[in-house]
């Protein structure tokens, strides 16, 4: 009997031992410099959240998610919250989807976008699915401390569906946009005049032969030589990538990369060194582990870094480069609070 309780005892420490190991693995990958929720569990504004998005403005660094009883319920909002440089706010609520005639929906896939010259940009979504949903914005202009009122998209323009838009050297906003209502299709919204007016390119492609959503955009500038490249979540059990070479008027044909994708967010960001840095679920099933992958060329990735690997969601990666240079990723964790990494893409 004896034995057999120290037995049990040492593969319950062996077992502690190595969930350490692994826990610490993590946290001292090279490039890793810290990661931290930017709420509590204990301390939940809402029982679930989803989708983030973050922005560095001049106050800090700025995340927004959809939180509420339960994604599709119509207490679903926009919630956001401020890093100043040693913590996070307290989160608030900064948008809903009640409407003028009494009626009230969801709010859906919050992103942020800072034009280098102009006001801070909210877009989100707002309907009772993503088959019915319309597109919302709202502006700030002292770095998300208030925020005007809701103003809704022409119609046939979403905005950014999950990923930030970029912005192009003409000054063109570029965003990735796509539809579920018949299929699900890829499109791109092009404005001219900070969101005053929009223009929609595509579908470019055919739902009933690649299905693809929410395509996340890279911009490559080499002397006079600019080419977008486009990643996209598929239902195809890859990411996709479309290409152009006009600045988003024509877009190349939808292929597979080597990368798997089973059917969940991604995001990644041009590093100002020329290099793009994807998220995404290295998994055809399932949504972990979440890595981080570095390409030079956008052909080649290279897995770097592994944000998560334990059981459960962790997805929807958000990804901005920050003045200082360092990489903020912000991603669902569990859908109980939102995550936020911060990587040293030097180290990488």
């Amino acid at each position: 009997m004896k034995v057999e309780i120290s037995i049990t005892l040492l593969c319950i420490f062996l077992f502690a031992l190595l969930s350490r190991a692994q826990e610490i693995k993590i946290e001292h990958q090279r490039g890793y410099l810290r990661g931290e929720f930017i709420y509590s569990l204990d301390n939940r504004p809402t029982p679930e959240c989803h989708a983030s998005t973050v922005v560095e403005t001049d106050r800090g660094i700025l995340a927004a998610w959809f939180g509420g009883t339960e994604e599709g319920e119509q207490d679903v909002g926009i919630w956001t919250s401020l890093h100043n440089g040693t913590t996070w706010s307290e989160p608030v609520q900064v948008a809903d989807g009640n409407q003028e005639d009494g009626s009230s929906f969801p709010c859906w896939n919050p992103v942020l976008f800072q034009p280098k010259k102009g006001p801070l940009m909210l877009f989100y979504k707002v309907g009772k699915s993503p088959k019915e949903w319309w597109g919302e914005i709202k502006i700030s202009t002292d770095a998300g401390i208030t925020w005007s009122e809701a103003e809704r998209l022409p119609e046939g323009i979403l905005g950014p569906i999950k990923n930030k838009p970029i912005q192009l050297p003409n000054g063109n906003i570029l965003c990735g946009s796509s539809k579920e209502n018949d299929g699900w299709q890829v499109y791109f919204e092009i404005s001219r005049d900070l969101g005053k007016t929009w223009k929609s390119i595509g579908p470019i492609n055919k739902a009933e032969k690649f299905s693809a959503i929410q395509p996340t955009l890279f911009l490559h500038v080499e002397k006079r030589d600019t080419t977008l490249l486009a990643l996209c979540r598929t239902r195809e059990g890859c990411i996709a990538e479309v290409s152009s070479t006009d600045m988003g008027k024509k877009w190349s044909s939808m292929t597979c990369t080597k990368l798997p994708n089973p059917n969940s967010g991604i995001d990644g960001v041009t590093l100002m060194d020329g290099r793009h840095l994807l998220v995404y679920n290295n998994t055809d099933k399932g949504r972990t582990p979440l890595n981080v992958a570095i390409s030079k060329n956008s052909k080649k990735w290279k897995d770097v870094l592994r944000l998560e690997d334990e059981p459960g969601e962790y997805s929807y990666p958000a990804v901005v480069q920050s003045s200082d240079g360092l990489v903020h990723i912000t991603y669902t964790w569990r859908r109980e609070t939102i995550k936020h990494v911060v990587l040293n893409p030097n180290d990488l």
